[in-house]
């Protein structure tokens, strides 16, 4: 009996230990197959299209065209919606999550005073982009970035 407790015990853990080695070993060399990359964020009609201080109501900017730029080609682009939010997905086989970080920046053209008469209608806002982590979706590994300030830019345009 104790023999075939043993054979049952040794089935199972194999049983079990097999399909996450396989799982692990798929995830090690179609990781980059089987990833992304997401930029998102939250852009305020605010001179500096970031949040007020200390929180405070600040407006967002909706309907902003917010473009991805490496080495000054914009490479990819995403409109705010009615929240301020602008979300961008890449394939990481294209772009390097290092390249990201030290090349690209996130740039937004459109004129801050359409979504506030008060503020300048030329000019735009930049960010360099910050890394904040991973998000592991079954065996999809999604890089998260996000602008990591926006500063104005008179001179785009």
């Amino acid at each position: 009996m104790a023999l075939k407790s043993l054979v049952v015990f040794s089935l199972l853990i194999v049983g079990i230990a097999m399909p996450l080695a396989q799982a692990q070993l798929l995830g090690g060399i179609l990781g980059p197959l089987l990833g992304l990359l997401r930029i998102q964020g939250i852009l305020y009609c605010t001179p500096n299209g970031n949040i007020g201080v200390n929180g405070t109501a600040t407006p967002v900017f909706p309907n902003a065209l917010v473009q991805l730029q490496c080495g000054g080609n914009v490479v990819s682009t995403a409109t705010t919606n009615g929240s301020g939010l602008f979300s961008i997905l890449l394939d990481p086989v294209n772009f390097l999550l290092s390249t990201l970080v030290s090349g690209c920046k996130v740039v937004v053209n459109t004129p801050l005073a359409s979504c506030n008469a008060n503020l300048p209608s030329v000019g735009g806002l930049v960010s360099n982009l910050q890394f904040i982590g991973n998000t592991l979706t079954g065996l999809l590994n999604i890089a998260n970035l996000i602008p990591s300030g926006f500063q104005f830019n008179a001179n785009l345009n």
